[in-house]
C-alpha cells in the first residue's frame, strides 16, 4: 500500500488547475460527439506518448519491430523535438509515456529525456524487456526521476519466456529487476514504481499464479496480467488462451466483442514517432494514419487538423472498417 500510496501522490503533484480544466473541457466534449456523432473537440490531449526508439535487442513475434515489419526508418528521436514536443504540450499534460516501438533503454537520450520531463511536471513512464538495467543504468533510473516502470517478464523460466521473447535472457531479467530494487533501497528512493508485465498466451498461460509469486520474492510493486496482442494468424494455435481478448473465426482472429463507434484516446492522448509523425495511438505502429509532422503543426493544433477530423469522424460512424481497430481492446 505505501508504494501505491506514493505513486498516486506523485501523479497528484503534477495536477494544476490548467490541466483539471482542460480534463473536463475533453470529458464533456468525448461524450457530447457520442450523442452527435461527430467529433466535438474542446480542449488538449493530456497524455501523450513519445518513442525514444524504434530499435531493439529482442526479435518478439508479435512484434513489427522484433520481426522487421516495420516500414518505418529506424533510429532515436532528435533532443531538440523531444524538448519541442514537451515545451508545446506541458501546460495540458499529466503524463509522458516514453515508449513505443523497440527498447527504450537503447536510445543513448533515454536518461536525459526523463529529467526534462520531470522537470516540467509530467508524470513519467517507460516500459523496458529488462535487459539493460545494469547497476549504473539502475542508479540512472532512479536519479532521472522515472515515476514509473514497467518490466515484461513472460514466463517463470528461460524455456517458457524465450518462446515469445526471441534473443531474451530470462536470468538476466530476474538479476536486473533485482539489482534495481537493491538499488531503489540503497539510494533510499521510493519511484520508480515497479510493475511485473505478464504478456498472455497458451503455453505460459499455466504460469499465471505462478509470476504472482515470483514477483512477491522479488520485491516489485505489482504483477500485471495482460492479454497479448496477435499481429500474426498463422500464430493462431499457439497464441489463443482462455485469457484472450480474440476468438477464431474461419482461422482468422476476431475479437470476442464488437467495436462500439466511440474511444476516448481520440481526444485524451496522441502518440509522436521518432521522426516526428503525429499518430492516433498504439496501435498505429507503422504512423499509417497520422495527423501530420511536428514540422508543421503544433501539439495545439493537433485536434485541428483535417486528416484528425476524418479519422475522429470515422470512429465514431464506422470503427470497424478502421484496420488498426479491428485489433484493439479500447471500449470493449
Amino acid at each position: 500500500m505505501g508504494a501505491q500510496f506514493n505513486d498516486i501522490s506523485r501523479f497528484i503533484s503534477v495536477i494544476s488547475i490548467c490541466k483539471l480544466t482542460n480534463s473536463l473541457k475533453l470529458r464533456l466534449s468525448y461524450y457530447l460527439s457520442i450523442i452527435a456523432k461527430k467529433p466535438i473537440i474542446w480542449g488538449k490531449p493530456e497524455s501523450i506518448s513519445i518513442e525514444p526508439t524504434n530499435i531493439c535487442n529482442l526479435s518478439c513475434s508479435e512484434c513489427p519491430t522484433g520481426t522487421n515489419s516495420l516500414t518505418r526508418q529506424k533510429g532515436d528521436i532528435d533532443l531538440k523535438l523531444f524538448k519541442q514536443i514537451i515545451d508545446d504540450g506541458k501546460k495540458y499534460l499529466y503524463s509522458l509515456i516514453l515508449y513505443f516501438q523497440g527498447e527504450p533503454f537503447i536510445s543513448k537520450d533515454i536518461y536525459e529525456q526523463i529529467k526534462y520531463a520531470k522537470s516540467n511536471k509530467l508524470y513519467t513512464i517507460t516500459s523496458t524487456n529488462g535487459h539493460y538495467l545494469s547497476k549504473e543504468n539502475c542508479k540512472n533510473i532512479i536519479n532521472s526521476g522515472l515515476d514509473r516502470l514497467l518490466i515484461s517478464l513472460d514466463g517463470t523460466s528461460q524455456e517458457t519466456y524465450e518462446k515469445y521473447r526471441i534473443g531474451g535472457d530470462f536470468s538476466k531479467v530476474i538479476e536486473g529487476i533485482k539489482t534495481l530494487i537493491t538499488t531503489k533501497q540503497e539510494m533510499n528512493s521510493k519511484a520508480p514504481f515497479i510493475i511485473l508485465q505478464f504478456l498472455v498466451f497458451k503455453h505460459n498461460q499455466h504460469q499465471i499464479e505462478e509470476i504472482k509469486q515470483l514477483g512477491k520474492e522479488l520485491g516489485v510493486d505489482k504483477v500485471e496480467i495482460k492479454t497479448a496482442q496477435i499481429i500474426n494468424n498463422s500464430a493462431i494455435n499457439t497464441s489463443i488462451d482462455s485469457f484472450s481478448r480474440y476468438k477464431e473465426t474461419d482461422n482468422k482472429l476476431e475479437l470476442k466483442s464488437k467495436l462500439p463507434n466511440r474511444c476516448k484516446r481520440m481526444w485524451n492522448s496522441v502518440v509522436v514517432t521518432i521522426d516526428g509523425n503525429i499518430s492516433p495511438c498504439c496501435f498505429d505502429k507503422d504512423s499509417m494514419h497520422n495527423y501530420g509532422n511536428y514540422s508543421e503543426i503544433s501539439f495545439k493544433e493537433i485536434r485541428k487538423h483535417k486528416n484528425y477530423l476524418a479519422f475522429s469522424n470515422k470512429i465514431l460512424s464506422r470503427r470497424k472498417s478502421i484496420d488498426i481497430c479491428t485489433n484493439c481492446s479500447e471500449g470493449l
